[in-house]
């Protein structure tokens, strides 16, 4: 079972440029997405600086972050990836049952993967993550190429800070039948 401090602060750096996008979005009056948070048990604490040293997960997370876009249900996961490569180890079984039964409710599922030696961050639609999934459930690459990404799908920080994820919403919204 794995815990709080094994994992260090692993796409820490996305959450919080996510946080303070979600926070303008809001402010604008353009999307409530919510930061869902995964639940644990405190194991260890350091009483002396009340700060929770470890923890066990207590249950498995489904996505990173929810809510709606202008009426339109929305929940996506945030990964970081150093490499050119994004492992599929990095999202679980459960994420991607949970992104299948979204969209199957009519909401709006992705990732959105930032390459931080590139600097640059992917929105990865459902049906591309599943396209990837099935290739590696029938024995394919367990990881997605940099090069078999989407090139409209690519997103900039916008003032160093700020993931322009709504705008890429859009456009996965037109690819849709």
């Amino acid at each position: 079972m794995a815990t709080w401090n094994s994992r260090g602060l692993r796409g820490s750096a996305l959450e919080d440029y996510i946080n303070h996008t979600n926070e303008q979005y809001l402010h604008k009056g353009l999307a409530l997405i919510q930061k869902i948070p995964t639940p644990i048990t405190p194991v260890r604490i350091d009483k002396e600086h009340r700060h929770i040293t470890l923890a066990y997960f207590d249950q498995r997370s489904t996505v990173d972050y929810i809510g709606v876009v202008q009426g339109i249900p929305v929940c996506f996961d945030a990964k970081e990836c150093r490499a050119a490569t994004f492992p599929l180890q990095n999202v679980h079984s459960h994420q991607i049952e949970f992104m299948k039964q979204f969209e199957r409710q009519g909401g709006i599922a992705f990732l959105l993967i930032y390459y931080t030696e590139r600097n640059i961050l992917y929105y990865m639609r459902y049906e591309e993550i599943q396209n990837f999934w099935d290739r590696m459930q029938h024995g394919g690459r367990k990881s997605i190429r940099f090069e078999e990404l989407s090139p409209e799908f690519f997103l900039e920080l916008k003032c160093g800070c700020i993931v322009p994820y709504l705008d890429t919403i859009q456009k996965d919204l037109d690819k849709r039948p």
